[in-house]
């Protein structure tokens, strides 16, 4: 099962707490996965098709505890591109087929005539709890999120402009929520990459285990991307230090070949010998090995003083680097 599914199969475990929240979700799902069949007399057929056996018997249930109605439900093997079964909710006129696109708001009256709407209708939408179902009935029949293990993307792929605008209107309700819309192959996509929106989404929609999972994936990125971090910056140091070290012993080594060596003070021969016996040691070793024991910053600030003596003796002009 791939993380999508396991989303989509743990939001259609959840029963709506209100029925405002069950006419809300099941508004969602129809308005994306259901198509219309005109019949004689104007009659109206809703055909509602998903790959999820789970979608299909959790809005038979919700269709038959809101509207009273049974729903037949069957299954077609999938197309050459479209491998598995499909599975399919048909509501025919005597099952009130008008009457359930009227109160989902899809089929309006306007100057008399009926008309289909594209749009989500606010009517729907005016509490946060109905917004939510909303949210998780349009993701259950149109959405798909990725494996975070290989990135951070969730979309929700619709037919109509004005329904993708309405969505991203609908996402930006909620607080420090936003999603973005693109079109792909004639199809209009509310997407959203950012790690933190996708989990507050999937929390909203009512997937908690699937947050718990993305969570745990993006502790051990960011465990994983500081080790990463820290063992470039250890390998970093150690560079430096050893390009410092391999200067230090070149230095004190040109000194002595220009007998400059000895006219240093003492303390500054004792490290420099140091440094000459230890050349891969680092300042707080070589701190330890003083008697008596010195602070790294004193180590440093002498073997500087000896490298800047060289230098103001000639070591290290541009024709000896």
């Amino acid at each position: 099962m791939s993380f999508a599914s396991d989303t989509k199969g743990e939001l259609c475990r959840i029963d709506p707490p209100k029925k405002c929240c069950e006419l809300a979700e099941i508004a969602g799902f129809l308005r994306v996965s259901g198509s219309l069949r005109l019949s004689g007399r104007g009659q109206i057929t809703i055909l509602c098709s998903t790959e999820s056996a789970a979608a299909a018997r959790h809005y038979r249930s919700l269709l038959q505890d809101y509207f009273h109605i049974s729903t037949e439900l069957g299954a077609a093997e999938g197309s050459a591109m479209r491998k598995g079964h499909r599975y399919y909710l048909m509501i025919d006129p005597l099952s009130k087929s008008e009457e359930v696109l009227r109160e989902t708001g899809i089929l309006m009256i306007r100057e008399g005539s009926n008309y289909i709407s594209d749009g989500i209708y606010d009517g729907l939408i005016r509490t946060k709890c109905c917004r939510k179902a909303y949210l998780r009935g349009i993701f259950i029949g149109a959405g798909t999120v990725a494996n975070p293990e290989k990135s951070y993307d969730l979309e929700f792929v619709l037919s109509s402009r004005k329904l993708a605008q309405d969505l991203r209107k609908l996402i930006r309700s909620f607080e420090d929520l936003s999603a973005k819309i693109t079109e792909r192959k004639g199809k209009y996509i509310v997407y959203m990459k950012n790690a933190q929106y996708i989990s507050d989404t999937l929390a909203l929609m009512g997937a908690h285990s699937q947050v718990l999972r993305m969570e745990d994936v993006r502790i051990r990125k960011e465990l994983l991307n500081k080790t990463v971090r820290i063992t470039n910056c250890d390998a970093a140091n150690t560079d430096r230090a050893l390009d410092a070290s391999e200067k230090q012993v070149q230095a004190i080594r040109w000194l002595q070949e220009q007998g400059e060596y000895a006219r240093l003070s003492e303390k500054l021969q004792a490290i420099g010998d140091l440094r000459m016996e230890h050349p891969d040691a680092s300042l707080r070793e070589l701190g330890e090995m003083m008697d008596p024991p010195m602070q790294k910053s004193a180590v440093g600030n002498r073997l500087s003083r000896i490298v800047s003596k060289a230098e103001e003796a000639g070591f290290m002009k541009p024709d000896l680097l």
